[in-house]
């Protein structure tokens, strides 16, 4: 396929954006796996011509490689397959400037159909998907070709007729990018001429906000409260992912080369309509409920067996859109020229220190939904996100993308945790005549021990979690956060 490559051709060439280029580095290889359960066996004949004929031509990166220019030629970027976890060593700079350049895509080369042993029960084909998942996570997209795969699963398990996973290159876009792909896939299943709807996005009512407080003179303690959060936010932000690093605990591990040992990726369902009992009672919003039940089963996991508390100090990183919009663009209005780029990667981290617990006999779960809202809340009103990404812009042009990708990587890996949802569709969905019964997605390739990313999708929310294998016990922790779930529901309930 090298061949096909002619910079003189005149054909779509882009220049790739800074974030693509840290999430596709030396020290970084991130992707994104997009788990879609069938409710019905997989027919796998439409496959290549779904992809020619709508996939491919959602976005022009999924036909695309990523290459540097120099002096009228062109050298495509491969990343090592390992990569030193001595970070003072110096990497080369690289010479010219990344672009996305077009190629031929051979169809064929990036769908995969894996093989499992035949006539067995639905709950041991559970453990063969486990076990693809955990080997297609550690494995490297070719970079010869387009950076995304295909696999198709043709064996039911507990939870659907078949699977079809998409593994895309997180320098392809972010979340919001590549749902808007996937979604560019799939109509809804009792109407296909019908637009798929999302859940409305409203904010918590502010019990701050009044007539009264437009007044200049009562707007000045908040604004000498902002500047100082900012200040200090981003102060600490710097510090984490520079010197400071999280306590080692029953969550991270702290082993060097985490991103290269093998993880488990496992899922667990709520309902919205529960969580959504608990927001009402709290007047708090989805996310602030759902991650207080993330904080609050996370810590019973790192207490349990221990008679007395011990709170390691632990953070999470919570990955934030930073696009000024609040619902999904089609592909098409994405994609024009004239309109506000919203394709790629454009999001931040949030530096958010993991609630302790106070007290084992007297525990108030609701306590940590406040928490999460106070802590996420004033990160979100701080202008720290704006001075880390200028940070950021400095390193790129001063240091190169590289110093750049190893800042975020540090970042990374001194938390103990990443956090990520994404909205996900009302109504039930179909890929060529297959109705989709459930959904997650998960990001893989980071230098943590713990991931945990949900999608909402007709009523539900799934929560899937990436663990470091022999590390993390997957099935506890899911009993923590379960627990803290039914706990935080039942308090809720009781307020009057």
């Amino acid at each position: 396929m090298v061949n096909e490559l002619n910079v003189e051709d005149g054909e779509y060439s882009e220049p790739v954006s800074p974030t693509a280029q840290y999430f596709n580095s030396s020290v970084l290889s991130v992707c994104v796996l997009a788990v879609l359960d069938s409710e019905i066996p997989i027919d796998d004949s439409p496959a290549l011509g779904l992809l020619k004929d709508v996939f491919l031509p959602i976005s022009p990166r999924f036909s695309s490689l990523m290459v540097s220019f120099s002096a009228g030629s062109f050298d495509i970027q491969l990343p090592p397959l390992t990569i030193s976890t001595d970070h003072d060593k110096q990497v080369e700079d690289e010479n010219g400037v990344k672009h996305w350049k077009k190629v031929e895509v051979k169809l064929e080369d990036h769908v995969n159909i894996p093989n499992f042993p035949s006539g067995l029960s639905p709950q041991s084909y559970d453990n063969h998907l486990s076990n693809y998942l955990s080997k297609i996570a550690m494995e490297q997209l070719p970079h010869n070709r387009p950076l995304w795969n295909i696999h198709i699963i043709k064996y039911p398990t507990s939870n659907a007729a078949g699977n079809i996973i998409f593994k895309l290159h997180h320098s392809l876009g972010d979340g919001y990018s590549l749902m808007a792909a996937l979604l560019s896939c799939l109509q809804r299943a009792d109407n296909p001429s019908v637009p798929l709807t999302f859940p409305s996005l409203t904010s918590a009512p502010d019990p701050n906000l009044s007539v009264r407080g437009t007044s200049i003179f009562r707007n000045i303690p908040k604004v000498l409260r902002s500047a100082f959060n900012t200040v200090s936010d981003f102060g600490w932000s710097l510090m984490k992912s520079s010197y400071v690093e999280d306590d080692i605990s029953l969550i991270r591990s702290g082993n060097p080369g985490v991103e290269f040992k093998p993880v488990v990726i496992s899922t667990m369902t709520f309902s919205l309509d529960d969580i959504k009992q608990i927001k009402t009672k709290l007047r708090v919003t989805i996310n602030d409920v759902i991650t207080g039940i993330i904080f609050l089963g996370t810590r019973l996991y790192m207490q349990e067996g221990r008679n007395k508390l011990n709170n390691e100090h632990s953070t999470a990183l919570v990955l934030l859109n930073t696009r000024a919009i609040r619902e999904y663009k089609s592909v098409k209005e994405m994609h024009k020229p004239c309109a506000e780029k919203v394709w790629g990667n454009q999001f931040a981290f949030l530096h958010v220190s993991i609630p302790e617990l106070t007290s084992l006999e007297c525990l108030n779960p609701l306590d940590f939904v406040w928490k999460a809202q106070k802590l996420i809340q004033r990160q979100r009103n701080s202008g720290a996100i704006f001075l880390t990404a200028r940070l950021l812009e400095w390193f790129r042009k001063f240091k190169g993308p590289e110093a750049t990708a190893k800042y975020i990587y540090s970042t990374i890996k001194n938390s103990s945790m990443a956090l990520s949802n994404i909205i996900g569709p009302v109504e039930r969905m179909a890929l060529a005549n297959h109705p989709i019964k459930s959904l997650y997605f998960m990001m893989v390739g980071g230098p943590e021990s713990l991931t945990i990313a949900m999608v909402s999708y007709m009523g539900k929310l799934r929560v899937a979690f990436k663990t470091e294998k022999g590390f993390i016990n997957p099935e506890k922790l899911k009993s923590s956060i379960q627990n803290a779930f039914e706990m935080m529901l039942k308090a809720a309930q009781d307020i009057a």
